[in-house]
């Protein structure tokens, strides 16, 4: 089944059906950008029933319909929960573990996460007790931690190193520092001695080596992705770019249009790269050392894709060279050609240029004369059917 289009594409795709010069029909606009007419008009249909101009059922209502359905059945499992949790409690011989609740409710259908958000509890230490309900190390560390206890209970004042001595004459052999573990975790502290509160710092987000060194080639799709960030002014203020491009035919794979540089810019335009081009596990992506490419969430995204990052040295835009050419020629060619009043008017000018000029009208030298577009179709089947 195939992928689903990013939502930023197909907003942008409407924006530029809905702009088009006359005499340009759908089937150019989506022949421009690579979709069959039939799913722009039903991008078409569903922009103009979210924006009432048409009945219908509009996306954001289908989402809260979706939503309130899904909340219906979280709540009837909530009070599964309750009611079975209660009639549980209330047995004259009560057992000291819920676990063997929350197995029953799954097996009657309510799902684990919400049996422990209920009760509270832990998922992990659950899943390890239905694996194995009492371990041989458990076992032995229940009757060290009672022996813990006894002999603090006796003597309150001794700290971890005299209860180490008095667990080691009762026979066992446990290093002080397994004593001091466990003393911590149930705060058995010496009445005398008073319990060091300390700050835990922060690490600062790591940077990515360069795995590039200014060797912009790649012998296959998805194999080197380049990303920066580039600016605009508009009557309305600034509009931030981030692209990404694919070294082996120099496509724009993914971008992103905001009025904001943060981190969920250059998330955007990963997401959309991803689902675009499918598998990129492996994958190399090279920026530079802003802030936003060192965001946590980036670094979250690119574990979720198994992507590896690469970033250049500060200040180098050579490094980057490849993407500043790309973004040199929006420049010229988008960018600077004429003032632009709204955010909304030059979007709509760099979507059409990446997607129905730079991809599949201007023909590169570096290519062999041919378009991002025809190089992809031209190398790729080969190996394909070599394959």
């Amino acid at each position: 089944m195939p992928k689903p289009y990013p939502r930023e594409f197909r907003d942008d795709v409407v924006r530029v059906a809905r702009n088009r010069d006359d005499g340009v029909t759908l089937e150019q606009v989506a022949h421009d950008f690579g979709i069959h007419p039939m799913t722009l008009s039903k991008w078409l249909r569903r922009a103009a029933i979210d924006e009432g101009t048409k009945a219908g059922v509009t996306t954001s209502e289908s989402a809260e319909n979706r939503e309130l359905r899904r909340r219906l059945r979280l709540v009837e499992q909530e009070n599964e929960v309750l009611r079975r949790a209660a009639a549980y409690l209330s047995q004259a011989n009560l057992p000291k573990m819920m676990y063997p609740l929350v197995r029953e409710l799954a097996a009657d259908g309510v799902p684990v996460t919400v049996t422990c958000r209920v009760l509270k509890l832990a998922r992990q230490p659950y899943y390890r007790w239905v694996a194995c309900p009492v371990s041989d190390a458990e076992w032995d560390e229940a009757h060290l931690a009672n022996a813990l206890f006894d002999a603090h209970r006796d003597d309150p004042e001794f700290g971890y190193r005299f209860l180490a001595d008095e667990v080691h004459a009762a026979g066992y052999v446990v290093s002080e520092r397994t004593v001091w573990r466990r003393c911590s975790e149930n705060g058995w502290w010496s009445v005398f001695g008073k319990k060091k509160i300390r700050k835990r710092a922060q690490a600062g987000t790591p940077a990515h080596d360069d795995l590039v060194r200014r060797e912009f080639s790649a012998d296959a799709p998805n194999q080197l992705w380049l990303a920066d960030i580039t600016e605009h002014r508009t009557d309305e203020g600034k509009l931030y770019l981030c692209a990404i491009k694919d070294v082996f035919s120099n496509r724009i794979v993914g971008w992103a249009i905001d009025e904001r540089m943060k981190a969920r810019l250059v998330v955007a335009a990963l997401e959309m790269a991803g689902a675009r081009r499918g598998d990129v596990a492996g994958c190399i992506l090279h920026s530079d050392r802003g802030s936003q490419f060192r965001a946590r969430k980036v670094h979250r995204c690119l574990s979720h894709h198994r992507m590896v990052g690469s970033m250049g040295q500060v200040g180098s835009a050579a490094d980057n060279a490849a993407m500043e050419s790309f973004f040199a020629l929006l420049q010229r060619n988008v960018l600077d050609r004429r003032r632009w009043a709204t955010r909304d008017e030059l979007r709509i000018a760099i979507v059409t240029w990446i997607e129905r000029t730079y991809h599949r009208r201007r023909r590169q030298a570096i290519l062999g004369r041919l378009t991002p577009i025809e190089y992809e179709i031209i190398m790729t089947q080969p190996a394909a059917q070599a394959a």
